[in-house]
């Protein structure tokens, strides 16, 4: 679903920077530098328990002053290295701060990062999603916003006919998260944690079962102008 009217693009040579996925709580949207700053900085502010590990590549292990290098190093190689066969598009999620004054005006807070990632997607039609919540913005159902946001951008935008994610077995938030959404467990895998081999385990929708919880209020904006990038031009799989 797109917007009537998308925005006049601000990079031409970019044009992910334009893509937009907008909520009535949350607006995703690729960020710039600056906004990669602001994520960094967000980082470094808290994730999770220090005592564990939510993610398969400890970065939020390092120490304070290189946890912000490393993700602006993640952001400029997630770019570099996009191909229409290969790629990865995280998107900074900013929640929706609606003011209590009489203009009921609204102001938008950098909450966390919502990915969607996939390779020979134009064979596959499957993506894999992954995400990160600034520990101020948890338990407050922006994860499982965020997570439908990307979805309706897979299956509406992309024609994607499947879903998958994974958590580690004692990650009981993103399990949370994944659970009040129709995917189901589809086995698990042994994985490093830590230097550790641990259980991960796997989830997956299809597309008929995301069409069951399927919203009509999220809006695309932007996509056309990517999808060559993603190897989708003149597909006709979008819609």
């Amino acid at each position: 679903m797109a917007s009537d009217a998308p925005a006049t693009p601000t990079n031409p040579h970019w044009p992910l920077f334009d893509l937009v996925v907008r909520t009535p709580t949350l607006v995703l949207r690729p960020p710039t530098d600056d906004v990669a700053v602001q994520l960094a900085d967000l980082a470094v502010q808290g994730i999770h328990d220090p005592a564990t590990m939510p993610f398969s590549i400890p970065w939020t292990d390092a120490e304070p002053a290189v946890v912000p290098r490393s993700s602006m190093q993640w952001w400029w190689r997630q770019r570099a290295e996009l191909t229409s066969a290969s790629w990865s598009v995280g998107f900074a999620v900013h929640r929706r701060i609606r003011s209590a004054d009489a203009d009921g005006g609204e102001r938008l807070e950098l909450a966390g990062v919502q990915d969607v990632m996939a390779k020979d997607f134009v064979l596959t039609r499957q993506v894999l999603t992954g995400s990160w919540l600034g520990a101020a913005h948890q338990g407050q159902g922006v994860g499982k916003e965020m997570r439908a946001a990307v979805l309706h951008l897979a299956f509406v935008g992309l024609g994607a006919q499947a879903a998958t994610t994974e958590a580690w077995a004692d990650n009981l938030a993103s399990q949370g998260v994944t659970g009040s959404l129709p995917y189901r467990r589809n086995g698990e895998h042994v994985a490093l944690r830590r230097g550790v081999a641990d259980r991960m385990l796997d989830f997956r929708v299809d597309r008929a079962d995301w069409e069951s919880v399927r919203r009509d209020d999220i809006v695309i904006e932007g996509l056309e102008p990517c999808l060559g990038m993603l190897g989708l031009e003149d597909d006709g799989a979008t819609g």
